[in-house]
């Protein structure tokens, strides 16, 4: 995925940052530690003098060098080791404390660019950031079904509200256990209000926390991109299409809710099946029916999506309306249950 020259020299300056910082967080610690503990800082000089040491001696052809050096860097590990513990530490707290442990804040592993520096690329080039703060709110953390009925049933299903939840809490759980071994799409669909971007947040918390990437777009912001691309033909579009058509993860939240016309049609269905032949994850939300569907954006649209993503609907009185109504700030949360 192409990245201009500006695009790449600001995402390495955020790494190079990340570095620094990493550096200072670990002087820092090591200053602490060495005026509680001097032993340590006289290990970490033994463990520099013997390994320069030895590494002359295996160049100078001292076939015994490598087995001494191992004994004897075992000695000095084993020493530091028993000191950290006593302070209720491990040698883990005299790395840097690396963002991303694969490519320790580099943003390569070997040749090959991180799936970090793939995200950051997408945060550069859609803002993506803009949903980070929205996740750690709305998260399994902080899933509830408090707001479904236990009584109330889907004429449907004869299922509960709080059931039909439950149920795509599960789907959803298992999207996430098969995601890098499946290929699967998810479909939420349901009135205003009933958790269906909240769910959809849930889900691109837990990926990107896992290092996936995840690119989110309301129907609009999507739309817009797509044309952006068609009408402007510029590098910047065709590299921000290989973005949509490669992401881990593309979320396309309150589709419906754009202007409908032969151009958003034809581009969804190109975003679509673009994706589903590359076994690329797509979740749609909607507050459309399934009869509208295919009314609003064509019969092949339909297909595609009837066949190949997991139809999820979910029924529940407007939330935010019900948020509104409980102002006693008591703990009426539900725990996740997946059955």
């Amino acid at each position: 995925m192409a990245l201009s020259n500006l695009q790449y020299d600001e995402i390495q300056r955020q790494y190079d940052a990340r570095q620094l910082q990493n550096q200072h967080i670990l002087q820092k610690r090591k200053t602490q530690l060495y005026l509680k503990y001097p032993r340590l800082k006289e290990l970490e000089s033994l463990i520099a003098s013997v390994s320069v040491h030895f590494a002359r001696l295996l160049l100078d052809g001292d076939e015994q060098a490598m087995a001494q050096l191992k004994q004897t860097l075992a000695h000095y590990r084993t020493e530091r080791a028993e000191i950290l513990a006593s302070a209720g530490l491990t040698d883990r707290y005299l790395e840097p404390p690396y963002t991303c442990p694969d490519c320790k804040d580099t943003g390569y592993i070997g040749s090959k660019r991180c799936h970090c520096f793939k995200q950051a690329a997408i945060d550069l080039v859609y803002t993506q950031s803009n949903i980070r703060s929205v996740l750690e709110e709305e998260n399994f953390t902080h899933y509830s079904f408090t707001y479904y009925s236990e009584t109330k049933k889907s004429d449907t299903t004869g299922l509960t509200y709080r059931e039909t939840a439950q149920d795509a809490v599960r789907e959803s759980l298992l999207f996430l256990k098969q995601f890098d071994t499946e290929f699967q799409n998810l479909f939420l669909y349901g009135d205003t209000g009933t958790g269906k971007t909240f769910l959809s947040h849930c889900i691109a918390k837990e990926l990107l926390d896992t290092g996936h990437s995840v690119i989110y777009f309301t129907a609009f912001g999507l739309f817009e991109v797509l044309e952006k691309h068609k009408f402007e033909k510029d590098r910047e579009a065709s590299s921000s299409m290989q973005h949509i058509f490669d992401c881990d993860l593309l979320i396309i939240d309150d589709l419906g809710t754009e202007l409908s016309n032969s151009f958003t049609v034809s581009q969804l269905f190109l975003c679509l099946n673009e994706r589903i032949l590359r076994k690329k994850s797509t979740i749609i939300s909607t507050n459309l029916g399934i009869d509208q569907l295919s009314i609003i954006y064509s019969e092949r649209i339909f297909s595609r999506i009837t066949s190949s993503y997991t139809m999820l609907k979910l029924y529940c009185d407007d939330i935010r309306l019900q948020k509104r109504k409980l102002s006693n700030g008591a703990d009426h949360s539900v725990p996740l249950q997946t059955k």
